[in-house]
C-alpha cells in the first residue's frame, strides 16, 4: 500500500470503517461461496449417481445464492456511502484549508486546477473506494478461506493453488507500476486543461481585443487532444493488464483441474469432492483478478489523493489555535498595532514587510502611500487575518489576532479591495453580502449612502438585476460603489480600504471619494491610496517603501510627494 493510501485511511474515518465492514463482508462472502460450491457439488453428484432429487439441498442452495446476492448489494451500498462520506470529508478539508490560507498570498496554482480538483477530481475517488478497497480486503480474506477449506477437502489441489496464487500479483505489480505513471500524467493534463480553459474564458474580452482568441482555441484543442491521447494510452495498458491477469488465472485453474480430472478417472477422488474443488478453485483467484482491474480503475483516484494532500500540506496558512480564544475586543475602542512584524512569502526572495511597527488609534484615519509592491496590501491583510506574520505581533487592543476568533474579529472589519468581487447574483444580494439578514429597505439605504441608488435604478431590473460574473455589465466605478454599499450595510467600526479610487474616471472617482469619506466618519480607517483624493481626509500619511515604513509626514503636501 502506497503512503498516500495509508494517509487516506489514517485521516478519513469513513474509509477505516469501510475497510472493517468490507473485511467482515468478504469473510462472510467467502463462507457462502464455499457453501454454495459444496451444495451444488452434492446436488450434481447425486444427480449423476441416479439418486432421487431431494428438496432440502435445493432449498439450501437457493438460500445461499440469495444470501450472496443480498451480500453483494449490501457491499455496493456501503461502498457508495463510504465514497460519498470520504469525498465530503476531503472537500471540507480543502475548503477549510483555503479558508485559513491567506487569500492575498501569491500562488502559482490556478483557480481552475483547484476547481477541477474539488469537483471532477475528487469524483475520481469513487472507483478507489467502491471497487479497489473492497477488492483488496477480499484478496486478504477469500484466498485464505478457500485454501483452508480445500486443504481439508483435497490438499494436493490446495497446494497447487498456494503455488500459483502469487503469480497474479507479481504480473499485476509489473504492469501496475507502468499504469501509475501514465495515470498521474493523465491527471496532470486534465488539471492543466481545466485551469487553462478557465483562464481563457475569464480573459476572453482581452484575447478578442488583441486578436488572440483563435490562437487560444488552438491551444485548448491541443491540450484536449493531449489529454485524450494520454487517456487512450492508459486504457491500452489497463486492457493489457486485464488480458495478462485473466490468462494467468485461467492457466492456474487449469493446473488445478487437470490433476483433479486424472485422479477422478483413476478412482483416487470421488465425484463430489472433484466437483467441489473445481467449483471452489476459481473463487481463490477471483479477488486477485478483480484487484488488477480495480487498480487501473482507481489509479486516477490515487493520483487525485496525492494532489489533495499537496494542497493540504502546502502554502501559507493562518494559525487557528485550538485552545480557548480570548474575548474579541470592541472595534470601536480597539487600538490596532503592528509590533516588529515581518512577512515573507515562500515564493518571493525578499520579505514583503520588514520589522514593521505601526499603531492606529481608535477613530484615526491613516493613509498608506508608496510604490506598487511595497507591502501596503500585505499590511492590510495582516489586520484582516489573511496573512500570517513570520515574526512580530499583530494586536487589537493589546490582544494578538491569532488568539481571537477570526470570524468574530472580521465581523467588525469592513474591507474594500481595489477590485471588489461581485457574484453572478442580483444587485441586492451582492450588497446584502455585507449583512445577509438585511431587509430591502436597509439595502436601499446603504446604496443611497454609497451614491449607487441612481445607476441601480436605471438598470433593467433595478435591485433585482442579475449581474454577470465579476459584475459584468457594470463599469469599474459602479462596481466600486456597490462594494461601498456593502461596507455601509455592514456598518463595521474598522475600515480597511485598498485603493478604492484606483482606475476610475474623474466623475466616478469624485462619487466614490464622497461616499468613502462619509463611510470613514467615526470609524477607524486604514486607506491604501495612490490617488490624492482621499489624502486630505487622513489624519496621518505613512509611506511604505520596500517593506519598510518611512516616518510619517504630517502635512498633506508632503504626503503627495511620497505618493
Amino acid at each position: 500500500m502506497k503512503p498516500v493510501e495509508r494517509r487516506l485511511l489514517r485521516e478519513v474515518p469513513a474509509l477505516r470503517r469501510h475497510m472493517a465492514s468490507s473485511t467482515a463482508l468478504a469473510l462472510l462472502g467467502a463462507g457462502l461461496a464455499v457453501a454454495q460450491a459444496a451444495l451444488l457439488a452434492k446436488v450434481l453428484a447425486d444427480g449423476f449417481a441416479g439418486h432421487p432429487l431431494r428438496v432440502a439441498p435445493l432449498a439450501w442452495l437457493a438460500t445461499v445464492m440469495a444470501l450472496r446476492a443480498l451480500l453483494s448489494w449490501a457491499r455496493a451500498a456501503l461502498a457508495q456511502r463510504a465514497a460519498a462520506d470520504a469525498k465530503e470529508t476531503l472537500r471540507n478539508r480543502i475548503t477549510g484549508r483555503l479558508r485559513v490560507t491567506g487569500p492575498l498570498r501569491p500562488t502559482t496554482r490556478r483557480h481552475g486546477e483547484t476547481a477541477t480538483l474539488v469537483t471532477r477530481g475528487l469524483d475520481a475517488l469513487d472507483p478507489y473506494v467502491v471497487s479497489y478497497l473492497p477488492t483488496m480486503t477480499a484478496t486478504a480474506v477469500v484466498p485464505l478461506t478457500v485454501v483452508a477449506w480445500l486443504w481439508w477437502t483435497d490438499w494436493p489441489s490446495a497446494l497447487i493453488i498456494v503455488i500459483t496464487l502469487p503469480l497474479i500479483p507479481v504480473f499485476g505489480a509489473l504492469v501496475g507500476m507502468h499504469t501509475a505513471q501514465r495515470t498521474a500524467r493523465q491527471w496532470r493534463l486534465l488539471a492543466r486543461l481545466g485551469g487553462h480553459f478557465l483562464d481563457v474564458v475569464a480573459g476572453l474580452p482581452t484575447l478578442r481585443a488583441f486578436g488572440r482568441e483563435r490562437h487560444q482555441t488552438r491551444v485548448v484543442h491541443e491540450m484536449a487532444d493531449a489529454h485524450r491521447r494520454a487517456t487512450m494510452r492508459t486504457l491500452r495498458v489497463a486492457f493489457l493488464s486485464s488480458l495478462v491477469l485473466e490468462t494467468v488465472a485461467t492457466l492456474s485453474v487449469a493446473l488445478v483441474a487437470v490433476p483433479v480430472g486424472l485422479r477422478l478417472l483413476g478412482g483416487e477422488l470421488d465425484l463430489r469432492t472433484a466437483l467441489t474443488v473445481l467449483l471452489v478453485a476459481p473463487e481463490a483467484y477471483l479477488p486477485l483478478r478483480a484487484a488488477g482491474a480495480a487498480f487501473h480503475d482507481s489509479a486516477e483516484g490515487i493520483a487525485v489523493a496525492e494532489r489533495v494532500f499537496a494542497v493540504l500540506d502546502g502554502g501559507d496558512t493562518i494559525t487557528e489555535r485550538a485552545a480557548d480564544r480570548a474575548p474579541t475586543p470592541d472595534g470601536r475602542r480597539a487600538q490596532l498595532r503592528l509590533d516588529g512584524v515581518t512577512v515573507h512569502y515562500p515564493d518571493r526572495p525578499a520579505p514583503a514587510l520588514r520589522n514593521v511597527s505601526l499603531t492606529v488609534r481608535p477613530g484615526e484615519h491613516v493613509a498608506l502611500v508608496g510604490p506598487s509592491g511595497a507591502g501596503k496590501s500585505t499590511l492590510l491583510s495582516l489586520f484582516l487575518g489573511f496573512t500570517a506574520a513570520e515574526s512580530g505581533r499583530v494586536t487589537a487592543d493589546g490582544t494578538d489576532l491569532a488568539d481571537l476568533d477570526p470570524d468574530e474579529w472580521r465581523a467588525q472589519v469592513a474591507w474594500l479591495p481595489q477590485r471588489p468581487h461581485l457574484f453572478a447574483a442580483s444587485v441586492a444580494d451582492n450588497i446584502r453580502l455585507g449583512r445577509p439578514g438585511a431587509d430591502d429597505a436597509e439595502v436601499r439605504a446603504a446604496a443611497r449612502a454609497a451614491s449607487a441608488d441612481h445607476f441601480i435604478g436605471e438598470l433593467p431590473g433595478g435591485y433585482e438585476t442579475v449581474l454577470g460574473e465579476h459584475g459584468a455589465g457594470l463599469s469599474a466605478g459602479q462596481r466600486q460603489r456597490i462594494a461601498l454599499a456593502r461596507a455601509f450595510l455592514k456598518d463595521a467600526p474598522v475600515l480597511l480600504l485598498d485603493e478604492p479610487t484606483a482606475h476610475l474616471d474623474p466623475e466616478s472617482e469624485a462619487a466614490v471619494t464622497r461616499a468613502t469619506v462619509e463611510l470613514m466618519r467615526g470609524r477607524t480607517a486604514i486607506v491604501v491610496a495612490h490617488r490624492t483624493s482621499l489624502l486630505p481626509h487622513a489624519d496621518r500619511i505613512i509611506t511604505v517603501r520596500a517593506g519598510r515604513l518611512v516616518p510619517p509626514r504630517p502635512a498633506f503636501t508632503e504626503g503627495l510627494v511620497a505618493s
